[in-house]
């Protein structure tokens, strides 16, 4: 099968566990006071694994822990999440700490300690709560059903108003293989995930190297090309597990259906990077900004989440307000080679600049259209063959009331 015959169909019943040989669950340990707090995702054998981190240099420990499984083990079997508690910039104590969660997950499964994962989100610089911890680690009983996996979903949430799930499923050398996927975030998406938990499951079969080759090219185009309030965090990390219990012939860039896979999973993320772009804290809209005529697709996508991440476009879009001269300042000083005198600019199907210069609108339709729950921003530049696209959402009230009450 070729890549232009590519069977992908999304999977109604999305759920971290459908690929085969995943379980996984969610409870309330006590770090919160009422909400589920502490998640389990494992593989029945142990998976092939990639990730991509946070570029802050100030790296919660968790993190670190995880990363050394990641890029020494190559391999990984589970994945222990809490939430409310980012466990980061706690000394010495803090990384004892994320050991001890996973030696205790290690000896709960009966597994390798290398093979454990850790992941931490919530509030910076407070001692994590260890007592709650080690009781609910003895707790989790993970299963492949859909409770599970909703209750995974809800465990890792902090200021998300909603669970992030997704999942895809495609033919691999005449087997169906699964790729499905979990994400938390909704603040501090930038410039690289920042408090951003996203976690992939498939039961393809494919090598740890080219995993993560596969990652980090769709991580650029989905992932990193969202944007909430520009802050950049010490947990966020995106990890895949690629467990092979679908039995298809090991994935290479050489297999005929690699590009099957690779648009499988670049379907997940993108899913994925839009629901925590749309949940952003206090958001009411999802903007997405898609720019073509750039010199690159680097440029592209440099010029779209600039625009998409100003602060003055943010809140003209809350306030449903067609002011398109914020929208071409943020491509101005974007950094990107361009021509003023080219540029295009459309509200939805509206066009408000042409050649740089300013075309008669209705501002009453332009009104209705900005009131909708998702808003797109198109802008040619007419230099070269460079297409990008991001995501993010408008600025309101309620995010400057969440962010200023965070740990009350």
């Amino acid at each position: 099968m070729s890549s232009s015959t590519m069977i992908m169909k999304k999977i109604s019943l999305k759920n971290i566990a459908s690929p085969k040989g995943f379980k996984a669950t969610g409870i309330h340990c006590g770090l919160k006071h009422k909400k589920k707090d502490l998640a389990l995702l494992f593989s029945e054998v142990p998976a092939s694994v990639a990730g991509v981190f946070t570029t802050n240099a100030i790296k919660a420990a968790p993190l670190l822990i995880t990363k050394d499984v990641v890029y020494q083990t190559g391999k990984i079997q589970a994945i222990i999440v809490n939430s409310g508690n980012a466990n980061a910039c706690t000394g010495k104590q803090g990384m004892a700490d994320a050991y001890t969660m996973q030696k205790l997950t290690a000896e709960k499964l009966g597994i390798a300690r290398n093979l454990v994962g850790v992941a931490s989100t919530g509030v910076i610089g407070e001692m994590m709560k260890m007592d709650p911890i080690i009781t609910g680690i003895q707790q989790l009983e993970p299963i492949d059903e859909l409770e599970g996996a909703i209750g995974f979903s809800q465990s890792i949430m902090t200021t998300d108003t909603v669970t992030k799930n997704t999942a895809y499923k495609t033919m691999i050398d005449g087997k169906e293989v699964i790729i499905a996927g979990t994400a938390k975030g909704s603040g501090m998406i930038e410039p690289n995930m920042a408090t951003m938990l996203g976690f992939i499951t498939t039961d393809a079969n494919i090598e740890s190297k080219y995993l993560q080759s596969a990652l980090k090219s769709i991580t650029d185009i989905t992932f990193n090309s969202i944007t909430v309030d520009g802050d950049t965090s010490t947990n966020d990390m995106v990890i895949v597990m690629a467990n092979g219990m679908a039995e298809n012939n090991t994935l290479t860039p050489d297999h005929p259906e690699w590009e099957n896979f690779v648009k499988t999973l670049h379907a997940v993320s993108q899913d994925l990077a839009k629901m925590i772009a749309k949940d952003g804290e206090g958001a009411t809209k999802l903007i997405e900004v898609e720019v073509k005529g750039a010199i690159s697709d680097v440029e592209a996508r440099k010029i779209a989440k600039t625009v998409v991440g100003s602060p003055l476009v943010k809140t003209a879009v809350f306030g449903n307000d067609a002011n398109w001269g914020r929208i071409i300042a943020a491509v101005g000083y974007s950094g990107a080679t361009l021509d003023p005198y080219a540029i295009t600019i459309h509200l939805g199907s509206t066009k408000v600049v042409e050649n740089g210069e300013p075309v008669s609108f209705s501002e009453e339709d332009l009104i209705v259209y900005l009131k909708q729950p998702e808003v797109k921003i198109f802008v040619d530049i007419h230099q070269g063959a460079g297409h990008g696209l991001a995501w993010g959402c408008d600025l309101t009230y309620d995010y400057v009331q969440i962010n200023a009450s965070y740990r009350s």
